[in-house]
């Protein structure tokens, strides 16, 4: 397979190898790949949790087991001045 790089992702390639991180283009690209694959790993396991967490929320929501909006703002405002706090 031939591909073709547009400049900056040539020069990108050239730099890793003249810094002896990679012996050869073609390492670079598998090691480039290789971590594509595992951001998607990482993706589809946080799309599945999500959704699995929507469905939990719908069918509580649907059973009747809400929380009063006022109460969930109170929350976040609670978290955000509590992190306000930590950076202080």
């Amino acid at each position: 397979m031939d591909i073709t790089l547009k400049p900056k992702q040539a020069q990108q390639i050239e730099r890793y190898l003249q810094s002896g991180r990679y012996a050869s283009a073609e390492e670079a690209i598998a090691a480039a790949l290789e971590l594509l694959s595992e951001c998607d790993r990482h993706y589809q396991a946080w799309l599945e949790s999500t959704r699995a967490a929507v469905a939990t929320g719908m069918a509580e929501a649907e059973r009747g087991e809400t929380i009063p909006s006022e109460v969930v703002f109170a929350r976040l405002r609670q978290k955000v001045e509590a992190q306000r706090a930590e950076q202080a």
